[in-house]
């Protein structure tokens, strides 16, 4: 391609001869050090932003545009929407009815996975996963699956869905926002930009065929290992006490209609009432308010039971609240020398002392008889409690307790307010979808994003505090930074000539042999570093091929976004790979096996339709 070198020469007739070199290295730099995955992605680019500036190669507004940037701000507000979701449940309304009862590894996956593709394409897939974990975790015990059976068909179906739309993935609107933010620079020469279902086109089929890939290959290509049954039954230790309210909408229901009959980790002891306690409780017996349910279970199961709708629980024999969004569970170990030991947990008195309340009590795995609250407490007994965030900061030197450690994403959800969260998604999803209001006229992405961030706040969904802990706000910092990364290599010369190079070694062989190459760079690229981190790369590189070139910009930025997230041969290629290798058990060589032929699946059909679809 002739047409690449006059321009080449011209920037190198006005850019230091060092800049490119210096460039050059920093960015092989930055490749390397996130390779060996020691350093976060926002703290490198970081660095390399600070290089580039003390280099004088870029100025401070070219490094920190990105942050007063649209689509930045759009990531930033969708996060909220997101938490809003989590914090009142809203999930859980949808995943219990569609999810269900599985009876087999194969019937878990098809109503785990189709699922989690349709929702990944409404909201951000992190957070998805980070919901779904413990909903897969407790189907897996229910169905005794094996946890790898399932957990990477979990992370590989929402990254199918976030190629779907575009706000499904933090990668798709890293390319959005610097699509916008080049044109914002550039109003004489704007390319084409995204709306919500732009990546659609190829999104969808590309999804279907890697859900039948999994449906079929799964059980096969998966490794069977998991927790075994004799390893779940030694976990049952805890023991703990549910109140079904006045107006609790199980009231009235069987045991086996409320959904208590086959909860993973938990064993229904008995049921306290007023008058009697009912023992080898039946799936039959129907439920009653002001019942007592008193379950047997591990840590994890405990925790879940707390945010089941309709039961609340008995904190010392007080009233119990239904929403406590400023409290957690931390598990307190008892000592010798403390005063709890030989008092009755009613009589302790923990909520005058301590600010909390006993939710739970573990006595080295033996089942515990009687009320909770007439339970008498002996040295080593841990207490799982309800308090204020700061409790574990306040007695961490108590010689009260051995030990005491907060139990991740205990807080219970605002079930009251479960609808209103999923009608304020619906309505940014139709908002940015439709992009226009009647009277107002058009309405971009961004204002949608913070009219649902808004709202979530407003009605309540989540709190102020809620709202800012859940923005990836490493995320945010990747996606401003990129712009100054790209800004870097624009100004050297470098991406132009990448571009040359790339485009002479393609360009023979016609446009799909330029998208391919554009491609298969981003996800080279991917199995090194983050996606956002690859695509932030590879839109410069992308961007002078097309302007040089004379070519539709659409084709290329789709195929990096759609290369930087559909890299499944690795932990490394996507967050959400990192976040189920611990849960499913699995290794490097797992991900190879099973999502190696995906990956490749995958590239083809998107390498195949984008430019039949977007044209070049």
């Amino acid at each position: 391609m002739d047409f690449l070198f006059p321009l080449i020469t011209l920037a190198a007739d006005a850019i230091p001869v060092w800049q490119p070199i210096v460039a050059a290295v920093v960015i092989i730099l930055m490749l390397a050090v996130l390779a060996t995955g020691r350093f976060g992605t926002d703290l490198v680019m970081l660095g390399v932003l600070t290089v580039f500036l003390l280099t004088g190669i870029i100025t401070p507004t070219q490094a920190f545009s990105g942050f007063s940037n649209a689509g930045l701000m759009t990531v930033a507000f969708l996060y909220i929407v997101a938490t809003g979701l989590q914090e009142t449940g809203g999930m859980h309304l949808i995943t219990d009815k569609l999810i269900g009862r599985p009876k087999s590894a194969t019937q878990a996956r098809a109503r785990m996975t189709i699922p989690v593709v349709g929702l990944s394409a409404c909201m951000n897939n992190t957070p998805l996963v980070a919901m779904f974990i413990p909903v897969v975790r407790d189907f897996a015990k229910r169905a005794r699956i094996a946890p790898s059976q399932l957990f990477m068909p979990l992370s590989f179906a929402a990254i199918l869905g976030g190629a779907c739309t575009l706000i499904g993935t933090s990668t798709n609107l890293v390319v959005y926002s610097l699509i916008e933010g080049h044109n914002k620079d550039n109003p004489g020469e704007p390319v084409a930009s995204m709306s919500f279902w732009t990546i659609s086109a190829v999104g969808v089929p590309v999804a279907i065929v890697g859900l039948t890939y999994m449906l079929f290959l799964s059980g096969r290509l998966l490794p069977k290992s998991g927790v075994s049954a004799s390893e779940a039954e030694a976990q049952r230790h805890y023991t703990t006490a549910m109140l079904v309210p006045v107006g609790s909408p199980i009231a009235g229901k069987t045991i086996e209609q409320a959904g208590l009959r086959h909860l993973p980790g938990l064993y229904l002891s008995r049921i306290d009432r007023a008058d009697e306690s009912e023992v080898a409780v039946g799936p039959d017996e129907p439920l009653r308010e002001q019942d007592v349910l008193v379950f047997v279970g591990a840590l994890d199961s405990v925790v879940d039971l707390q945010k089941i709708k309709g039961l609340s629980p008995v904190l010392s024999g007080e009233a119990p609240s239904h929403y406590r969004p400023q409290m957690r569970l931390i598990e307190a170990v008892v000592s010798r020398s403390s005063p709890l030991v030989g008092r009755s947990i009613r009589e302790s008195g923990i909520r005058t002392r301590y600010g909390a309340v006993v939710v739970a009590v573990n006595r080295l795995g033996h089942r515990l008889e009687g009320k909770i609250g007439d339970i008498v407490l002996r040295t080593g007994d841990t207490l799982l409690l309800e308090a204020d965030k700061e409790f574990v900061a306040r007695f961490k030197d108590s010689h009260d307790f051995y030990l005491l450690s907060a139990v991740e994403g205990a807080a219970t959800p605002r079930h009251d307010r479960a609808w209103i969260a999923l009608a304020i998604l619906a309505g940014v999803i139709t908002l940015m979808s439709v992009g226009r209001l009647p009277l107002i006229g058009e309405v971009p992405e961004v204002i949608a994003a913070l009219c649902g961030a808004c709202a979530m706040i407003l009605f309540r969904c989540c709190t102020g505090p809620q709202a800012r802990a859940g923005i990836e706000w490493h995320v945010i910092i990747v996606i401003g930074c990129s712009f100054g990364l790209g800004k870097a290599m624009e100004n050297t010369g470098l991406a132009l000539t990448i571009a040359s190079h790339l485009t002479a070694w393609a360009g023979p062989f016609g446009p799909w042999a330029i998208i391919a190459t554009v491609y298969l760079l981003t996800l080279g690229f991917t199995t090194l570093i983050s996606n956002n981190a690859a695509a932030a790369l590879m839109f410069p590189i992308a961007l002078s091929i097309a302007t040089a070139g004379g070519y539709n910009f659409l084709p290329f930025a789709i195929a990096i976004c759609l290369a930087a997230s559909l890299e499944f041969m690795t932990p490394l290629g996507y967050q959400t790979n990192l976040m189920v290798m611990a849960p499913g058990g699995y290794k490097w060589s797992d991900f190879l096996r099973f999502g190696g032929p995906l990956t490749l699946l995958t590239a083809i059909v998107s390498i195949v339709l984008i430019p039949f679809i977007y044209g070049l």
